[in-house]
């Protein structure tokens, strides 16, 4: 059998992300730079020779925007199967959505955890703090986030599989990814900050999901070489 991979791509650049807002359900579309960056993105994997046998990606607008871009730059779209998990959307921040990144992590959560640099909180700790302190009770718990967060990539390694294996597209967001690699692997990984449309890879093998890059920004760097090149 094929060995199974998810090649899980964070979605391309936003309008909250550039201005620095939190966006968890929330959703804004993808900027001109972002769109930019995600075709550089699918260039790169097509120029890396990747063969993907599916395509997934949250239901949340921003990751379909990106997936996509990604797909028809890959010439697959339309080719292979697709379809939305919303298991792999991002965190829920419940009231919190919209703020500034600064106020809740420099200033609530810091308030509520007595920790006063949110930097060092673990990802647990940072989800219980939003809940403990989300007045609109919307907000996951820890053990409902890390659960679906689990759930929702081993379901599309699971699924590649039982197809005989290969390589799967994913499009996630940056805390979700982060998260699963933390969970993955917490004796290696610190918590995580990863640029739009890099790439972590995880393998799946024996019921096993293993990682084995994270944040890889190489393909999207080949993808503006070309970019540059041709003038496409």
């Amino acid at each position: 059998m094929t060995e199974t991979r998810l090649y899980i791509s964070r979605h391309g650049k936003t309008m909250f992300n550039t201005i620095g807002r939190i966006q968890g359900w929330a959703d804004t579309p993808l900027t001109k730079v972002g769109e930019e960056g995600i075709r550089e993105l699918g260039l790169g994997l097509k120029d890396a020779g990747l063969d993907f046998q599916l395509a997934v990606s949250s239901d949340l607008g921003r990751t379909v925007q990106t997936i996509t871009i990604a797909q028809r730059e890959l010439g697959i779209l339309g080719k292979i199967p697709y379809y939305q998990d919303k298991r792999i959307r991002e965190w829920c921040f419940g009231s919190f959505e919209g703020m500034y990144d600064a106020d809740l992590f420099s200033g609530v959560l810091p308030r509520i955890s007595g920790i006063v640099d949110a930097s060092t909180m673990s990802f647990e700790e940072i989800a219980n703090g939003i809940v403990q302190a989300d007045t609109a009770n919307w907000a996951e718990s820890w053990e409902v986030l890390s659960g679906r967060i689990l759930d929702g990539f081993a379901s599309i390694a699971r699924k590649i599989e039982r197809q005989g294996g290969g390589n799967a597209l994913v499009v996630s967001h940056g805390m979700t990814i982060a998260t699963l690699v933390d969970l993955l692997a917490p004796e290696d990984q610190k918590r995580l900050v990863l640029d739009n449309g890099s790439i972590t890879i995880i393998k799946y093998e024996d019921g096993k999901m293993t990682v084995e890059s994270v944040g890889d920004m190489s393909y999207r760097q080949r993808g503006a070489e070309l970019i540059r090149e041709n003038a496409f």
